[in-house]
């Protein structure tokens, strides 16, 4: 089902700005222990004004690890990764209110560590994260780039025009997530993972990645947090959303085409004030994988802006 196979994805520079180069290796400064927390633990690198990266559904903070480096050359970046994925221990994510609880617990960080209105990137997921955060907590939130997420993905799961609900999706994405759910402790099938993947990122390298990521994840959480998604409808609250937004968009070849891909985007955020869209072509949903040098100039105008 495609909708399952999309959720899997199941994310200031001075005066004269550099562009941010993606490197193949992991981040190559020695990060200080993770910061842990219920719902995510977060990991800081580098000094700076900061920037929080939220990876998507099943993923680790690795999803940006190519883009690290250059970032902490003059941010403070802070790597969110959901407990349960990255082979994590679930903690609080095995119950109801997984998303609540990330969105609660970036609150608490950004008090705590005294951030002053950070950059926040989301993929997938974690691009919903980040809505809810901005629309709800807008002092926490100085800008929001999200990545190739929707204010409501449930409008996937039907014909464009036919008037979905949350409501009317409610019993398939309980189905969706006892099912997964149902997989904890049985070993996680690769073949699975990879037909999966296969739909969300085109380069061999980053399905290979990807695979990695979702056969790591707790089935439990992905399931609850998939769920969640599916059911959390922010349509209604994107006029709330005061921070200067970028939407950054996958499209390719196939589908969906660029014109395509653009019109749908922009009308699924129809009512955000001071937004800009940005697409990057020959790309899956996870945009940062299949073409890291357009995502890193992507970030480094909207870190610039």
């Amino acid at each position: 089902m495609m909708i399952t196979r999309i959720l899997l994805g199941v994310a200031a520079v001075v005066a004269a700005p550099m562009v941010l180069a993606p490197v193949p290796a992991r981040c190559q400064t020695a990060p200080a222990a993770p910061i842990q927390m219920d719902h995510i633990s977060v990991q800081v690198v580098g000094s700076g004004s900061p920037v929080i990266l939220i990876p998507g559904l099943s993923s680790p903070r690795d999803a940006w690890a190519g883009f690290v480096p250059e970032l902490a050359k003059t941010h403070s970046v802070y790597l969110v990764q959901v407990n349960g994925f990255g082979g994590e221990n679930p903690r609080a994510n095995l119950k109801p209110g997984v998303l609540d609880g990330i969105v609660a617990d970036l609150i608490r960080l950004v008090a705590t560590r005294k951030l002053e209105a950070p950059a926040v990137v989301g993929h997938s997921m974690g691009g919903l994260v980040g809505m809810m955060l901005a629309a709800r907590h807008p002092a926490s939130v100085g800008r929001l780039m999200v990545v190739d997420a929707l204010p409501w993905f449930g409008v996937l799961m039907g014909a464009p025009g036919s008037g979905l609900t949350v409501a009317a999706i409610e019993p398939r994405a309980a189905q969706m997530r006892d099912v997964i759910a149902a997989s904890y402790g049985k070993p996680p099938s690769k073949t699975a993972a990879e037909a999966n993947v296969a739909t969300l990122v085109r380069k061999p390298e980053g399905r290979a990645k990807a695979t990695e990521w979702a056969m790591a994840a707790d089935p439990r959480v992905t399931a609850q947090a998939m769920y969640e998604d599916l059911i959390t409808d922010m349509r209604g609250e994107l006029a709330k959303i005061q921070a200067p937004t970028t939407i950054v968009y996958a499209w390719n070849d196939t589908y969906p085409r660029e014109a395509q891909a653009g019109a749908f985007f922009k009308a699924q955020y129809s009512g955000t004030p001071n937004i800009r869209f940005v697409g990057v072509g020959d790309a899956g949903h996870f945009v940062m994988l299949d073409q890291p040098v357009a995502f890193a100039a992507a970030l480094t105008s909207f870190l610039a802006d």
